[in-house]
């Protein structure tokens, strides 16, 4: 593989984490704080648009894996097709429609059109690792191409969105600063509203769909520069007496696939924790440590930190191996804590650092480890082709799940301990609400996660067994 290529390949799936990072970091306080939704409501469109992103990824999967091949490759004409209307719900999806009553119906509707389409874009990308090459080394160079390209991405949206629409969340009347606990019911800062003024003609609103249509001319940049610099390859280990595998039977055998099993639970538990930290953390910041003028700065500190250790990361597994790497992921724990405990401006810069680093190596690895497993299925299964777009469409829809649930069940904590959009000073138990998601919960889900990923069987020396044996199978 060329390094043009593989910048090609990296720079198109950068926007769908470019929109991903701007709705994982502001959608939550975006539908609480300006859409003056309720936190009940504000859980469902959360829950229900991610689980509608996870059931379309099987379904993905399914119409994919029955695609025949045409001039283009098999996976390229849904990544075209699917991305115009991707845009589209993206951009509808930071509309503030004229009518109050029925918000929450208009944010699930386009939630769920924008998660169901990029996973209609994310399935076919993912499995595109596969028919890049059928080197070990050169798929995890691609995939580590693809990784440090998806974490800029990820920091182009946030910085964006955050740079664009940081004002919005800033008020003269939220300048002061008490100490957190703060109790009176007469302070001032309870009974202040931070809305916008109708008649501002460059209202919070307005920001907020500013920063989509930017975000919306990446999406296509991208899908061009994908299109013109990557080239699809056929399934080179298939014989022409091969048949594909039935979709239904082919998600048997993944689920009893023990190396698939272990990795998927280990991974959607640490996935599940790094989106618990992601979409509270802007409502941390501005709620419950006096951060509210820093938060911009301080997610930018986090992507900056996990964009520039992605090669670090790359070098560590090549030298150590990807179990090793695992470790990684749970350096952000203790800093977690820490910041929780201490809410120090110095401290809290310093947490984003050594976060972002856990960061990338949650988002390296899993992505540098499912090709392992698949070539592991592909040498017990040598008479059949296809199953590919089923493993990555079934993790993705296992992390897309239990990430909806964990968002969904967060949410719905800061309703039931009475969050009220737009004030700012939220009640103690808010406050503690915010520590417990951003702090002990987190720390579980990576703990456990990592524990199960110690019974993952596929070292270093399987790898180049199964590497030799499918050269002789090719």
């Amino acid at each position: 593989l060329s390094v043009c290529g593989k910048l090609c390949y990296a720079i198109g799936g950068a926007p769908n984490q470019v929109a991903g990072s701007a709705a994982a970091f502001f959608l939550q306080i975006y539908l609480l704080d300006i859409a003056h939704i309720t936190p009940f409501h504000a859980s469902l469109v959360l829950f229900i648009g991610k689980a509608s992103g996870a059931v379309t990824d099987p379904v993905a999967g399914f119409f994919i894996s029955k695609s025949r091949w045409t001039k283009i490759g098999r996976l390229m004409p849904w990544m075209l097709a699917c991305t115009p209307f991707t845009v589209v719900s993206y951009f509808f999806m930071w509309y503030l429609p004229p009518f109050v009553s029925g918000r929450a119906a208009w944010y699930l509707t386009f939630y769920c059109l924008f998660q169901a389409l990029t996973t209609l874009f994310e399935v076919p990308y993912s499995t595109l690792t596969m028919f890049l090459s059928t080197d070990q080394k050169e798929r995890d160079s691609a995939t580590a191409y693809r990784m440090t390209m998806q974490v800029l991405g990820t920091l182009i949206g946030a910085a964006l969105q955050g740079q664009i629409v940081a004002s919005a969340h800033l008020s003269h009347h939220c300048t002061v600063n008490p100490p957190v606990n703060t109790t009176s019911p007469t302070t001032s800062l309870h009974d202040t509203p931070s809305f916008p003024e109708p008649s501002d003609p460059l209202s919070h609103q307005v920001m907020y769909m500013i920063a989509a249509g930017v975000i919306g001319g990446v999406y296509l940049l991208g899908i061009v520069i994908l299109f013109l610099g990557v080239k699809e390859k056929d399934d080179p280990y298939a014989l022409n007496s091969d048949r594909a595998i039935p979709f239904c039977k082919g998600l048997g055998l993944t689920m009893k696939h023990g190396p698939y099993v272990k990795l998927t639970a280990s991974f959607l538990l640490i996935s599940t924790a790094v989106q618990l930290e992601q979409s509270n953390f802007v409502l941390f910041c501005t709620h419950a440590a006096d951060l509210r003028n820093h938060f911009q700065y301080l997610v930018v500190t986090i992507l900056v930190s996990a964009a520039v250790s992605i090669p670090f990361w790359q070098k560590f597994l090549q030298r150590f191996g990807k179990k090793c790497a695992a470790c990684g992921i749970s350096w952000m724990i203790p800093f977690a804590v820490m910041l929780v405990t201490i809410p120090n401006l110095i401290l809290a810069y310093f947490v984003a650092f050594v976060s972002g680093l856990s960061i990338a190596a949650s988002l390296l690895l899993p992505w540098s480890m499912l090709p392992d497993v698949v070539d592991n299925f592909r040498l017990q299964n040598p008479h059949g082709k296809g199953q590919e777009t089923i493993f990555y469409s079934s993790y993705v829809f296992f992390t897309k799940m239990s990430a909806g649930i964990g968002l969904g069940i967060s949410a719905a904590g800061l309703e039931f301990t009475g969050y009220k959009p737009g004030i700012c000073r939220q009640s103690n138990d808010v406050i503690l609400t915010l520590k417990i998601l951003i702090g002990a919960v987190p720390a579980v889900l990576i703990l456990v996660g990592l524990f199960i990923l110690l019974f993952y069987p596929i070292t270093e020396e399987s790898r180049k067994e199964t590497k030799l044996a499918l050269e002789v199978l090719r």
